[in-house]
Order: structure tokens, then C-alpha cells, then sequence
């Protein structure tokens, strides 16, 4: 009797609403999608800070003002000694039309060692920096995600980090030839330390939730995790340590220079120029030697830092809306 009623049932059920459903992939992807770029909110909430912007601009226009500089008519040899009629050196030639920055102790040109001389310091920063975060993320990741590295990392980390980095700086430039190969490697033997250390304690908070357990649990390669999980939340702290990167290592090799184991005084770099300003400080008209490098140095550096602070605060996802 009752698989009589439920047969009844069934039959006044209309087969339509049983029909086999099919995939649809386009419909997927159209309830899926989102404009969201993350390299665009970051681009577009960087824009939005005005002072930012103001160093940003600064700084691109001293960089591209310095490498255009040499390539602009009626520029003078930044290492060559100019003379006046009488066949004499013109030195310390105070600020005029002929000379816009004057001319240091021995007649050369104040104006095209400047420019010159930050094309060195930047090249300098630059390489330095970008190894500091290549290899500081690179062991940073290792360091805080393979367990099994954690300990000798740690020791070897101790180590070298209880060593004065001025002590490292002063063996290298005083054992190699002096010279801008000799310079970056020395800033860069312990300079990633800091990073790696950082990138390490970042990701060792992360590196158990539970997105990376899930990967994990699916057989996905440590790579890959490194990589698609946990460098990406990581790219704020990487550019910020990036950014202040650069001027540290300028301001290392001004130190090298001010102790006497930077480069040499044939090479132009902005070390050298605060150096040989720093020794005629005490003559008021020839101060301008040492106030015009000064300031071009507190720039670079201050834009650094601040679009390097900025531009953190952007690449956070936690600032995306």
C-alpha cells in the first residue's frame, strides 16, 4: 500500500526538474571575476600620497639629470684641472657664471664632479642594494621555512652578526685594491644579514596557517610555496628594505672615505667630495665645497627613505579596500 503511494507520487513529478546539469564554464568565471589588480591599488594608493610623490619625482629627476648630465653641451671634465690665463690652476674659485658650484682645492670643477660623483655613489647603492635583497630573501626564506636549516643558519647568523660591520668594511677595503668592485663587495659580505633576518621572522609566522598546511598536505613543492605563498604577503617589508638599502650603502661609502679606504681620489663619488669639503669647513668662503655635495646627499637619502616607507604602507593588502 504504501509503495503504491510513493510510485503515485513520483509519477506526478515533472521529469524537467531532474535534467542532468552541465558545467558551464564561462558562467564560472563571470561569477568569479574581479577587477582587483594588487600591483594597481598599490600603484594607485602610493599616488594618493603627496609628499611621496614630490621625492618620487625628485628623485627621477636627479637620476635622470645625473646619467644626461655628461651628454649636455658645454659640460666640463669632472676630473680635469682648468687654469686661468696665466697658466695656473683656478683654485677654490668661489660660485660664478663660469663655474656654477666654484672649483675645489686643485682647479677642477665642482658642478660636473657633483653629478659625477653621484653616478658613482648611485651605482654603488644601487648594486649593493639590490644584492642585499636577493640574497636576504632568498636565505631569509630558507632560514624560516625548512626547519631543518633553522639551527645552522641561526649559528652561522651569530657569528658573522657579532662580528662590527665597520670592522668587515675596513679588512675588505684595506686587504683588495682600492676601486668601486672592491667597495660593493664589502658592503656586500654582511649587508644582507639584516634583511634575512627579518624576511626569517616574517615568515615564520606565517608559515603554519593554514593556507600553507593545505599546500603541503597536497604534495606542493617547498619552491613553490615559498614563492606563491609566502613571498607575496611579504613584498611590502621587501621593498621598503629595498629602498632604505641604497642610501646605507651610500652613506657607507662615505664613511670608507671619510676614514681614508674609500676610492680613490680619481674617481668622482660623493664620499670623496664630503671628504675633501670636510677639510676646508673651517674657512667660511670655501664652505660651499662641502655644503653643495651635503645636500645632494641628504636628497637622495631622504627620498629614499620616504618613498621607500610610502610605498610599504601601499603594498600592504591590508591598506586595499
Amino acid at each position: 500500500m504504501r509503495s503504491g503511494k510513493i510510485e503515485g507520487v513520483c509519477d506526478n513529478i515533472d521529469a524537467e526538474l531532474f535534467r542532468l546539469a552541465r558545467q558551464d564554464e564561462s558562467a564560472g568565471e563571470r561569477v568569479g571575476y574581479s577587477n582587483y589588480s594588487y600591483w594597481h591599488s598599490t600603484w594607485r594608493i602610493f599616488t594618493k600620497n603627496r609628499v611621496a610623490m614630490f621625492f618620487f619625482f625628485l628623485l627621477c629627476a636627479l637620476l635622470l639629470f645625473t646619467f644626461l648630465q655628461p651628454l649636455l653641451p658645454g659640460q666640463r671634465d669632472a676630473v680635469k684641472i682648468y687654469t686661468g690665463d696665466a697658466g695656473r690652476p683656478l683654485r677654490n674659485a668661489p660660485p660664478g657664471r663660469d663655474f656654477w658650484f666654484g672649483t675645489n682645492a686643485i682647479g677642477q670643477d665642482l658642478w660636473a664632479r657633483i653629478w659625477s660623483g653621484t653616478r658613482t655613489s648611485m651605482l654603488i647603492g644601487m648594486a649593493v642594494g639590490f644584492f642585499d635583497a636577493l640574497m636576504g630573501v632568498l636565505v631569509g626564506s630558507l632560514w624560516g621555512y625548512v626547519r631543518r636549516l633553522d639551527r645552522l643558519i641561526t649559528e652561522l647568523y651569530n657569528v658573522v652578526q657579532n662580528i662590527p660591520e665597520t670592522i668587515i668594511l675596513i679588512l675588505a677595503a684595506y686587504i683588495l685594491r682600492p676601486g668601486m668592485g672592491t667597495i660593493i663587495f664589502a658592503m656586500c659580505i654582511a649587508g644582507w644579514l639584516p634583511t634575512a633576518r627579518y624576511v626569517r621572522n616574517q615568515i615564520v609566522i606565517i608559515r603554519d596557517r593554514e593556507f600553507n598546511l593545505a599546500s603541503r598536505c597536497l604534495g606542493t613543492p617547498t619552491s613553490r610555496i615559498i614563492t606563491r605563498n609566502l613571498l607575496p604577503q611579504l613584498v611590502s617589508v621587501i621593498m621598503m628594505r629595498t629602498a632604505l638599502a641604497i642610501p646605507l650603502a651610500i652613506g657607507h661609502e662615505v664613511f670608507l672615505t671619510y676614514i681614508g679606504l674609500g676610492l680613490p681620489v680619481s674617481i668622482p663619488s660623493l664620499g670623496n667630495l664630503v671628504n675633501e669639503g670636510r677639510i676646508v669647513m673651517m674657512s667660511p668662503s670655501l664652505r660651499y665645497q662641502l655644503i653643495f655635495p651635503s645636500v645632494m646627499l641628504s636628497l637622495i637619502t631622504i627620498s629614499f627613505y620616504v618613498i621607500g616607507n610610502s610605498f610599504a604602507d601601499a603594498a600592504d593588502p591590508k591598506n586595499h579596500l
